[in-house]
């Protein structure tokens, strides 16, 4: 019998990102295209933080193709593997909030475990049919996340030997994925790579999160939200250092093996939110704002406030960068200090962005915890 007439002769130069419309996986759009790649195939359902806006600019760019779908919707997953013969896919798809998450976890299991199973099945459906030449070529990069490793005390970093200890059910959901995708590795031989990263900030971010939450507050006069104690530690990683690390791991990591990435920028929220007042000072004076003067306020940190934690909120995380460090040559371009200056700069220069985003779906209220929400 002869080979079915679907069958793949060999892989295109196509990658396809799922989650292409959220932050990170927006950037890692641009840093592909960057890098020369021919075609990009976004893959975004657009819940949640995914929206059309972030990549808006590039609607006019031939190389990217974007379809509106559910990693989940098997048949569709199967059809674009088809089609476009992709030598890489990049996982970004996940539902990713976790106070969303304590409220309902239900949408988190569904996205982030059953939709990572049925990209992993569909891939190995796709390479079965490609016979055995296209496996050398292909690969499935998963992106994930430091918070599947719980909390830290006061001292140490997350390696890659560390036990996964996940504490909220993002962070178990984010975990039952990475084991999945060792899982189809080791019993399947599916050619895949892993990447942890820490907190990433940068252009594009939702509004909800903290750094563009403070900066749009700040600029209208409104409180600055800060959980607890304002004591939490987060190793900050600016988008495009971390997009350019998964870049090297597709290209140049060892398969079956995961990288964590990190900035190396361990700040207590409330340290963080001090500094971002001090840019957006020396970028937008306060004397010069007039919804903060209308507030009877002079100074961005006079707008500070302590809101209620989240339940079992990780006091600390710190990423241990060395490996990719060492085996791929990464290194971050931004420190903290010019990456949160680049990040005020780009908020202040696309308010558009902002007011279509938060016309779209949010009106920077906090999301998730039904106490929050009167209920």
């Amino acid at each position: 019998m002869g080979a079915p007439e679907h069958r793949v002769t060999a892989l295109s130069d196509t990658i396809v990102v799922t989650g292409g419309a959220g932050f990170i996986g927006c950037n890692f759009v641009r840093s592909a295209l960057a890098h020369g790649a021919p075609r990009v195939i976004v893959l975004d359902l657009l819940t949640y933080a995914g929206s059309r806006e972030n990549l808006r600019e590039l609607d006019s760019d031939p190389r990217l193709v974007f379809v509106h779908g559910d990693i989940a919707d098997a048949p569709l997953v199967a059809r674009l593997l088809r089609e476009h013969r992709p030598r890489a896919v990049v996982n970004f798809a996940a539902e990713s909030h976790v106070d969303r998450s304590i409220d309902g976890p239900a949408p988190f299991l569904l996205t982030n475990v059953m939709g990572t199973f049925q990209l992993l099945e569909a891939a190995r459906a796709f390479l079965a049919e490609a016979g055995g030449a296209a496996s050398d070529r292909f690969r499935f990069l998963h992106v994930s996340t430091d918070e599947v490793y719980g909390s830290l005390g006061r001292d140490g970093a997350f390696s890659e030997q560390t036990p996964y200890a996940p504490n909220s059910p993002y962070s178990a959901s984010k975990a039952a994925a990475d084991h999945l995708v060792r899982a189809w590795h080791h019993t399947y031989g599916l050619p895949v790579l892993v990447t942890n990263c820490s907190n990433n900030y940068g252009p594009h971010q939702f509004p909800e999160k903290l750094i563009p939450l403070m900066l749009l507050n700040a600029l209208d006069g409104e409180p600055l939200p800060i959980y607890g104690d304002g004591g939490h530690v987060r190793d900050w990683l600016h988008v495009e250092d971390h997009c350019e690390g998964i870049w090297l791991v597709l290209e140049r990591g060892r398969l079956g093996e995961k990288y964590n990435i990190g900035g190396d920028n361990e700040r207590t929220n409330l340290e963080l939110v001090d500094l971002l007042c001090e840019h957006l000072e020396a970028l937008r004076p306060a004397r010069d704002n007039a919804a903060l003067r209308a507030k009877g306020r002079t100074r961005y940190t006079d707008l500070k406030s302590f809101v209620a934690d989240r339940p079992g909120h990780d006091r600390r995380y710190a990423i241990d960068a060395g490996k990719i460090r060492r085996e791929l040559g990464w290194a971050p371009h931004h420190d903290l200090a010019s990456g949160l200056r680049h990040t005020v700069e780009w908020y202040l220069s696309h308010t558009d962005w902002c007011q279509a985003i938060e016309r779209e779906r949010y009106q920077r209220q906090r999301l998730g915890l039904r106490d929050e929400k009167g209920s």
